[in-house]
């Protein structure tokens, strides 16, 4: 079903209620003459109040009408603010290089106003030292504790420890600011662009365009060697604890004969 109010011709009323063009009550009238009123004023008869004795009808400009809903529609997405949880994965002898890229992934989201789910990942005998990711836990906590604080203490689930964080800036608050600065840097590159100098700034933009571009690489570059490394020790761990099997059975059978 359509969800868009009857207008004009579709209207199959014997009368309306109907309403002026600045919002004036015009009264009871039928349908033919509410009609004639819109062409009239070169304007559409919308059914406003469908479930209404007699429905409510409105003299307006269906067309702009729709558009202006639609704009505050979409400012009003624009500014709401939906609360998200990222999640961080380490290990509990994570490479301190590995480390700091995983910290600053923290970081940028606790600056984005979202909570981070902090989770320690522990395999083969690290299961048996869970104290190892408590101290990572609390150590990461006391690096970013300027942006964020401690909102679900670290918890044991499984072969798994959690941890929350939560951003001390709210997520309106933190939008606001990114938008705010953007409008700078436009507002910044317009006035640049209008000057003497607007090549050699759009070179400058160039570079910097380049620039990131090979930042943003090098970081999905971190972040494979990161993923890489724990695969690496997650592997280590596996062939240590086979290790251990190995010898562990010799020396049942020599203690069975």
């Amino acid at each position: 079903m359509s969800t868009e109010p009857r207008i004009n011709d579709r209207i199959r009323v014997p009368e309306v209620r109907l309403v002026g063009p600045s919002g004036e009550q015009v009264g009871i009238v039928p349908l033919a003459k509410a009609l004639e009123l819109a062409q009239e004023y070169d304007l559409d008869l919308v059914e406003v109040a469908a479930t209404a004795r007699p429905p409510v009808c409105k003299l307006m400009d269906y067309g702009k009408f729709k558009y202006e809903s639609a704009m505050k529609a979409r400012e009003a997405r624009k500014n709401q603010a939906h609360t998200v949880i990222k999640e961080m994965k380490l290990r509990p002898k994570i490479d301190p290089h590995d480390y700091d890229t995983k910290k600053g992934h923290v970081v940028r989201f606790l600056k984005q106003g979202d909570k981070v789910k902090i989770t320690i990942m522990f395999r083969g005998r690290e299961q048996s030292r869970p104290e190892l990711g408590f101290r990572l836990l609390q150590r990461l906590a006391d690096d970013v504790q300027d942006l964020g604080f401690i909102e679900s203490s670290p918890k044991q689930d499984g072969r798994n420890m959690i941890m929350v964080l939560g951003p001390h800036k709210k997520k309106t608050e933190a939008m606001a600011e990114a938008r705010a600065i953007a409008d700078a840097r436009k507002a910044e590159r317009q006035g640049r662009n209008t000057g003497p100098d607007a090549a050699a700034d759009d070179d400058d933009a160039a570079l910097e365009a380049e620039n990131a571009a090979a930042e943003a690489e090098a970081e999905a570059d971190e972040i494979d060697d990161a993923d890489d490394n724990d695969e690496a020790a997650e592997a280590v761990v596996e062939a240590d604890v086979e290790a251990a099997a190995e010898v562990e059975q010799p020396a049942e059978a020599s203690q069975g004969a």
